[in-house]
């Protein structure tokens, strides 16, 4: 059975160029969560917020809901919903689903061939990534769902010991900083989602950095790829550090770059544990390049 092309094929509703990426959507979430215990069953309670959450961000601006791609991707082979009278979906509808407490994994067939051969995950993951999102988006949605972005290109799966990104925490560091970014203040939303913000390790969490408030910082993606790009660092007193090595003469360089020298970090909110010093010291001795440019607070 080729997995692939049923990944490929998924039916979805189209007409002139409108996007339906709810299956899409609910399947690599599916995966994600598959990757971290393959296990586990998806109760539709837990799920509908998390996939409202997708579509409300990655989906299209009309009106939709989660219960549509939760039922009618059993339809495609890949998915199998059940209740406690067996196989099976309640129903179509939001209530339905509620009522019946059903549960969705990927189907028998698949979660056997994805256990065979592991390096499919990454193969499907990257394949549906490429049909329905721009590259831009690859990374986010990867982070959102719980794939990590070097798992989705191998394949590799959950064993035992072997750590877990933890999905939780865009959200919460989000939270901790206001839906802000820590460097500049940017805080744009769409639909009531934010938009252009992202949740930044400051030890890299290929580094044993942990997936906590005190080593994350909400930025804008241009201040993330800086960030991590060894540009930014955070001095003492949570101070903003600019290499010298940087250069950028038109205006919005300095004023999105150098003009944030020696400024305090926006965040976090009041009771929140700023970021630690253990790794804001490794962030300025693996990744900051250089020494900081002088700047007025």
């Amino acid at each position: 059975m080729d997995w692939l092309e049923r990944a490929a094929t998924l039916r979805q509703w189209t007409r002139g160029g409108v996007r339906a990426p709810h299956k899409p959507l609910l399947l690599l979430y599916a995966l994600g969560r598959f990757q971290a215990d393959p296990d586990d069953a998806l109760a539709y309670s837990a799920v509908e917020e998390d996939l409202k959450s997708l579509l409300a961000e990655y989906g299209p601006a009309r009106r939709t809901t989660p219960a549509y791609p939760f039922h009618h991707l059993v339809n495609d082979g890949v998915w199998e919903v059940r209740t406690d009278r067996g196989a099976g979906s309640p129903g179509p509808g939001a209530r339905e689903l509620r009522d019946g407490r059903p549960a969705g994994r990927l189907a028998p067939e698949l979660r056997a061939a994805l256990l065979r051969e592991p390096s499919l995950l990454g193969r499907m993951a990257r394949l549906l990534l490429d049909l329905h999102f721009p590259p831009s988006l690859h990374q986010d949605l990867c982070d959102a769902v719980g794939l990590e972005p070097e798992s989705a290109e191998t394949g590799a799966l959950a064993v035992p010991g072997r750590r877990q990104r933890d999905r939780r925490m865009r959200e919460a560091v989000l939270t901790a900083y206001g839906h802000r970014c820590a460097f500049c203040g940017y805080d744009g939303m769409l639909g009531g989602a934010p938009v252009g913000l992202e949740a930044a390790h400051v030890r890299w969490w290929a580094f044993d950095g942990p997936d906590d408030v005190d080593n994350g910082l909400c930025l804008c993606a241009l201040h993330h790829k800086l960030f991590d790009k060894g540009v930014f660092g955070i001095g003492d007193g949570h101070r903003i550090l600019v290499s010298q090595r940087f250069a950028g003469r038109s205006p919005a360089a300095r004023d999105h770059v150098t003009a944030l020298a020696n400024r305090p970090l926006i965040g976090p909110r009041p009771g929140v544990r700023p970021v630690a010093e253990v790794h804001r010291g490794w962030h300025t001795g693996q990744v900051f390049r250089g020494e900081p440019v002088p700047g007025t607070a």
